[in-house]
């Protein structure tokens, strides 16, 4: 959960919908990378016919085609459409957060920090509490707003352990509140977490995340 990386923006995108069964193992291959970079263009949330033009001008620039437009003009446009969408996704994506945080901080037991997110306790622990310096040890699983989930170390069978100072700010500031042993949620509006930018085409722009953190231990450093 360190803090995300501006992803360079890719314009190329599959070439249609395609099921498993028919591909070869080359096509799945490629079909793949389709898959991935449409998610780093998530952004644009391109409909079906804007998808035509993009094909093309990928299309076009991968073959070495001449360009339709000059990429002079156009070229610096990509970035202010790139900015026009993702503001009009973060302002859709707060309005539901509101909703959920409000939801959470209703709930029996829980807190509403300063900062905006809100801490319950599910497991109390019995064990130290961290500082932002320690480095810490968690199981944890996050959700976006509407259940889906985006990461977990349960899957992975692994703990995550990383410096506290050195991720969202919901998670420096909540993981603080729990003691070793202990499991809590954070309900994180994005001003806590990942903004308006998003992250890695996972983390929609202006998202109010969910997690379920289990702490393990506290290595102080």
């Amino acid at each position: 959960m360190t803090k995300p990386i501006l992803i360079a923006l890719s314009l190329a995108l599959a070439t249609g919908a395609a099921h498993a069964a028919d591909l070869t193992e080359d096509q799945k291959t490629l079909y793949a990378v389709g898959q991935i970079m449409a998610r780093q263009t998530a952004v644009f949330q391109f409909t079906a016919a804007e998808l035509d033009a993009v094909q093309q001008g990928w299309r076009d620039a991968t073959l070495g085609s001449k360009s339709a437009v000059d990429m002079d003009a156009y070229g610096p446009k990509v970035n202010q459409l790139a900015q026009a969408r993702q503001a009009a996704v973060a302002a859709q994506g707060a309005a539901k957060g509101k909703e959920l945080i409000a939801k959470a901080a209703a709930e029996k037991g829980a807190v509403k920090a300063p900062s905006g997110f809100v801490y319950l306790s599910l497991v109390e622990g019995k064990g130290a509490r961290p500082v932002a310096a320690d480095v810490v040890k968690v199981h944890y699983r996050g959700t976006l707003p509407d259940g889906t989930e985006f990461d977990s170390s349960y899957k992975r069978n692994e703990p995550t352990e990383f410096p506290l100072s050195a991720v969202v700010k919901c998670w420096t500031e909540g993981v603080a509140m729990m003691k070793v042993g202990g499991k809590a949620r954070l309900t994180c509006p994005p001003d806590t977490a990942y903004g308006d930018r998003g992250a890695g085409g996972v983390i929609p722009p202006g998202a109010t995340l969910v997690f379920e953190i289990e702490l393990l231990e506290v290595n102080g450093k």
